[in-house]
């Protein structure tokens, strides 16, 4: 079946409520760090500070919501976090306008975002994996994916412009709306959600943060995964601040260039996910998963090699087209392979696990790709993150697996 794959009118109204949280999101791409610049006046280690440990201390609140998700009704949670999620960017124009915004809000904010985020996309998971059939999984996900990458390339030129008319704050205010339509939309959903199995025992133990990280751990196929995507992910965003020194600094493009080099490839991405399910359904899950993992970690070395002018323009953004053609493949794919392989009572724990750890890496490698370009310099840090990435590969899961009916892992 192609694109036209009707998977009902309850994943249309989810369908929907994630685009239009996506397209906010995006249009409110970079105006933190614009307000906390121009508004307040923040210096590069404040700036840094809102970017990474924002992210960092939200992964940390999030670990005790994944349990906490897995023993609730998910549609309510998805709810809830939009809400909190438009509340709290709220607070931000409407500081700004009493005159009393600081810098500690802004950072206090992003935590709250940060945490919000990472159990959405927990409960929204298992929400999916019950909503639909599992061959309607892979479908799910590249509409997903395609909505994601649609959003990239749309949103942050409307978002420029309009932080360019009418300030950074406006774009805040559209991405809380966003949030609020989103729990508008879930809410019109409707249907019977089945009530979540019941915690043996009343209340959530220590021992209870750890499941997600011990269901990831013990499978032979998410383990190699988990640690391909933590690493392969992290890399990749801890070289986006050195290419944004290098490109607009050292070799002097202006904003636009740089924006457009990064912006314009995303149809890549948006062709890769339509891709996904044809070739899944012609060579195989586990094939097009290790082909498509293994491509994606070629292409990042040749960002060391910009140079000034239309050239080094087109290198970035020939560079930037395959790789993200390549992850529009493999994102849906391995999304897919992650919730068949994860038991129904885990999945909120997995996923929030995932994701914390993602959060926490991508931190964590960006700050010290930050320091390896003060000693390096960006050219060389850049190039030292892609030699490592070529080696990501090797961190593919090497055989394929599936699960019979009883959960039992079964090697292919």
């Amino acid at each position: 079946m192609g694109s036209g794959h009707r998977l009902g009118r309850r994943f249309g109204w989810l369908w929907g409520a994630y685009g239009t949280s996506a397209l906010g999101t995006w249009l409110a791409f970079g105006a933190f760090p614009l307000i906390a610049i121009r508004v307040l006046h923040a210096g590069p280690a404040e700036v840094a500070a809102l970017s990474s440990a924002g992210a960092a201390v939200g992964a940390a609140v999030a670990v005790p919501l994944g349990p906490w998700v897995e023993f609730r009704r998910k549609r309510p949670v998805l709810i809830a976090m939009d809400l909190v999620r438009c509340a709290a960017l709220l607070t931000v124009p409407a500081a700004y306008a009493l005159g009393v915004l600081a810098f500690a809000q802004l950072l206090l904010v992003s935590v709250v975002v940060a945490a919000a985020d990472i159990t959405f996309r927990a409960a929204s998971g298992a929400y999916v994996k019950a909503l639909l059939p599992a061959e309607d999984l892979l479908v799910a996900n590249a509409r997903f994916e395609s909505t994601a990458w649609t959003t990239t390339i749309i949103g942050p030129p409307l978002g420029g412009a309009a932080i360019g008319l009418l300030g950074p704050v406006v774009t805040v205010v559209a991405d809380a709306v966003s949030h609020l339509l989103s729990a508008l939309g879930i809410r019109a959903m409707g249907g019977h959600e089945p009530p979540p199995e019941r915690r043996e025992e009343g209340r959530m133990r220590a021992g209870d943060l750890l499941d997600g990280w011990r269901c990831i751990l013990a499978d032979a196929v998410l383990r190699p995964l988990f640690f391909n995507t933590a690493l392969f992910n992290g890399l990749v965003m801890a070289t986006q601040p050195l290419m944004a020194v290098l490109m607009l600094g050292r070799l002097g493009f202006a904003p636009w260039q740089y924006g457009l080099a990064f912006a314009a490839p995303s149809i890549g991405g948006l062709l890769g996910a339509q891709l996904a399910r044809p070739l899944v359904a012609r060579f195989g899950q586990h094939r097009v998963l290790v082909a498509a993992g293994a491509t994606r970690a070629l292409w990042p070395v040749g960002l060391a090699f910009v140079g000034p002018g239309t050239g080094g323009l087109l290198l970035v953004a020939g560079v930037e087209l395959g790789l993200i053609f390549c992850c529009g493949v493999f994102n849906p794919v391995y999304a897919t392979c992650r919730l068949e392989l994860t038991a129904p009572g885990r999945v909120a724990r997995t996923l929030s696990a995932w994701a914390v750890t993602a959060k926490a890496s991508t931190a964590l490698l960006t700050a010290a790709w930050g320091v390896l370009g003060a000693l390096l310099g960006p050219r060389t840090a850049i190039a030292l993150a892609g030699a490592v990435l070529l080696a990501t590969p090797l961190l593919l899961p090497r055989r394929a697996a599936d699960r019979s009916a009883d959960g039992v892992l079964v090697e292919e």
